[in-house]
């Protein structure tokens, strides 16, 4: 059985330790303008130097395609970075060489380095190994705390780590800890709720949840294809005809799993998709022809809950109706209220992820309510696909060794 081990393994004091952050923030005019990412990878820069290391952070910016854009530096980074970790940053105008080995050997004890933007060079996106021995050759210890760049094999994501002892920082070790509850070795009944426009983006997902929950609940406009796939007419509603055989396929492996899928029983339907439209609540099979389906209705709310009496994890990515556009976001937000309740009252563990999912769960007021709510996109979407991240992998270690 594979583990992991955390920054509490590494013995750092005296030693220069590359972190490999996601400092990937939002950013206008040259000027930072969110710093969520930013605070979720502090605790392990402070961890590090309080334990007295020499902390080297490094990050992608954007996508400057392996050449120096000056307006995607990483600079701007470094004064918020400060801030928020409590202690001055100074930066490199490089990530590997001369400029940055020299910046990193000026490091003292608790001191922290900003490097620049790794996508400056082509070699980070490419996993070149040379790239990679450039960033080995500036600390003893390697630490991956950037779980939303897990799912690519880059220089300074996958290649540094066999190059160097590599632990996961907190952030990272909070994803894995939580994730690993939530679906590969869960307290069941496990439930995962999907939703989002379009059964064609989540089909993997799909096919590797339904043979590993007991309950698979489906929303958004994806769920129209799931009802289109079963005779339903679902009127001028979004849905993919081409893949009304993939729903079927699904539907199909939940019965041979033995899992449960909730699809709507009623819905929210309007003749205009706009903020205010008028709306009914009406059955699934009662969709007039000029109607569309925006949000689940109340009895498939309850239906919902009566699932949750039974369940103990739930995971979830997507939304269950147009969340954005009142009033069809009633649906998400009382699903997610229910779920909010279940895990306060500790009944449930619970995990979301995905950047409509945050949206959604900040709307509602419960996004700190859940056990974990993950700010990685693609890492967390491949996560629920099953697949194996390479920078995941390359972090873990045998319990033998």
């Amino acid at each position: 059985m594979a583990t992991f081990r955390t920054i509490d393994d590494l013995q750092v004091s005296g030693k220069r330790v590359l972190v490999r952050a996601d400092l990937n923030v939002p950013m206008k005019d040259g000027v930072v303008t969110s710093t969520t990412r930013i605070e979720r990878q502090a605790p392990t820069i402070r961890d590090l130097c309080a334990k007295g290391a020499r902390v080297i952070v490094c990050s992608h910016f954007d996508r400057p395609k392996g050449k120096v854009v000056p307006s995607m530096s990483l600079k701007p980074v470094a004064e918020p970075l400060a801030r928020i970790v409590g202690r001055p940053v100074a930066f490199a105008e490089d990530c590997v060489g001369p400029v940055a080995e020299a910046a990193a050997a000026k490091l003292k004890d608790g001191e922290v380095l900003l490097l620049e933007n790794t996508r400056f060079h082509a070699g980070e996106e490419k996993n070149d190994p040379e790239m990679a021995k450039g960033l080995a050759k500036l600390a003893d210890f390697y630490v991956n705390d950037a779980f939303s760049s897990a799912h690519r094999a880059h220089a300074s994501t996958e290649a540094v780590a066999h190059l160097l002892p590599s632990a996961a920082g907190r952030s990272m070790q909070a994803e894995l800890t939580h994730l690993t509850k939530a679906l590969d070795d869960p307290e069941r009944p496990l439930m995962a709720v999907i939703g989002g426009a379009k059964v064609s983006t989540k089909i993997a997902l799909l096919e590797n949840l339904v043979k590993r929950v007991e309950t698979l609940v489906i929303g958004g406009a994806m769920a129209n294809t799931f009802l289109a796939a079963e005779g339903v007419n679902v009127g001028k509603s979004l849905y993919e005809a081409d893949h009304l055989e993939t729903a079927r396929k699904v539907i199909t492996l939940s019965t041979e799993s033995g899992a449960a899928i909730l699809l709507p029983s009623d819905v929210v339907v309007a003749k205009e998709f706009k903020a205010g439209a008028a709306s009914r609540v009406c059955a699934v099979k009662e969709v007039a022809a000029d109607e569309m389906i925006l949000d689940v209705g109340p009895a498939s709310i309850e239906e919902f809950k009566k699932f949750l009496l039974t369940t103990k994890t739930v995971v979830w990515n997507g939304p269950l109706g147009a969340f954005e556009t009142p009033p069809f976001d009633k649906g998400t937000v009382a699903a997610a209220k229910l779920v909010a309740e279940a895990t306060k009252a500790g009944k449930l563990l619970s995990v979301a992820g995905g950047g409509d999912t945050v949206s959604a769960l900040n709307k509602a007021g419960v996004a700190d309510d859940f056990s974990y709510v993950s700010t990685a996109g693609g890492a967390f979407l491949e996560w629920l696909e099953g697949l194996e991240l390479p920078g995941v992998v390359a972090l873990m270690v045998k319990e033998s060794e």
